[in-house]
């Protein structure tokens, strides 16, 4: 059985992996002012896009997720062809409206496949499931790691299905944003008020930064550390904690609104990277997605894994 997998562009992890797993994107379009750019996970564009009066305003954001009729038109125009299971595997529903387009998409999808895969000599059944990741950014990744996983070991879309639906409600993503005023700004946007004006200003002045965790779809602070080299190396340091108490998946996912190379040079990297190959986890790194830079800001770093919940310290 051919199976394939699709998620959104908001979903961190590297191009290469995603090309090689042929990993199709579902792109979200973001609008500053008159600017607008389908995400599709280009770091070129992203960072060219991001630049002068737009970057500015990048908190202003509109965000447009990929509308029922095109995810029912990409299934029908090319997944109902070269697949016949698709696991389709978003960000949370509470962040954004994907999930549940995808949903409505599907009962169309399918109605409506069985002439399109009869016209090219297909009459075997086609079917699909939509996802929830319960998670964002590079969190989605661990899923969306998993299910590549396991395809590639030959199991069956019933074990995938149940497999991956268990799993999302044990993967554990945290986050350390680098400006709380524009976090501030963005999710007052977004018509979200858990960080309030004074918590902002409050934490800018003295230099405080979050350590934001995000499970079953509900994000909230864990922390609260002086400085953000502090912070980020005091969120590597628990993932340590975390790998060698033992993870669901032999998978770290990283992502980071930068360059790559600025992320590797962060306190509690290195001890990261060496905790997880003596354990034989996998680490993944890439670029933060646009998504995720309108969201919360150049800078940001993301971590996740798969784990038992388990309390921070």
């Amino acid at each position: 059985m051919r199976i394939g997998i699709i998620t959104d562009s908001a979903c961190d992890l590297p191009n290469d992996f995603i090309d090689r797993e042929q990993i199709v994107i579902l792109p979200v379009t973001i609008q500053i002012g008159q600017a607008i750019l389908a995400d599709t996970r280009n770091e070129e564009a992203t960072m060219s896009f991001l630049t002068g009066e737009t970057a500015e305003r990048a908190f202003e954001a509109e965000t447009t997720p990929y509308t029922v009729q095109q995810v029912h038109d990409l299934f029908l125009g090319k997944l109902v062809h070269d697949y016949d299971y698709v696991f389709c595997i978003t960000t949370t529903r509470t962040r954004s409206g994907i999930h549940d387009n995808a949903v409505q998409a599907s009962y169309t999808i399918l109605n409506d496949y069985k002439p399109v895969r009869a016209a090219s000599g297909n009459t075997t059944p086609f079917a699909l499931r939509v996802i929830d990741s319960q998670n964002v950014f590079a969190a989605v990744g661990v899923l969306v790691v998993e299910a590549a996983r396991m395809r590639a070991a030959g199991e069956t879309p019933p074990k995938i299905r149940a497999h991956l639906e268990s799993l999302a409600s044990n993967i554990q993503g945290y986050m350390v944003p680098p400006d709380l005023h524009y976090l501030r700004n963005r999710i007052k946007k977004r018509g979200d008020k858990s960080v309030s004006f004074f918590s902002a200003a409050l934490g800018t002045a003295l230099d405080i930064k979050p350590i934001l965790h995000c499970n079953k779809g509900d994000t909230g602070p864990v922390a609260k550390v002086k400085g953000f080299n502090a912070a980020t190396e005091k969120m590597f340091d628990f993932a340590c904690k975390q790998v060698r108490a033992g993870l669901l998946t032999p998978t770290m996912s990283l992502s980071y609104g930068g360059d790559l190379n600025d992320m590797r040079k962060l306190p509690g990297y290195d001890r990261l990277r060496a905790t997880c190959t003596e354990h034989n986890v996998e680490v993944f790194e890439s670029f933060m997605g646009l998504s995720g830079l309108v969201n919360v800001g150049k800078g940001a770093i993301v971590l996740a894994f798969a784990a038992e919940p388990r309390k921070f310290e």
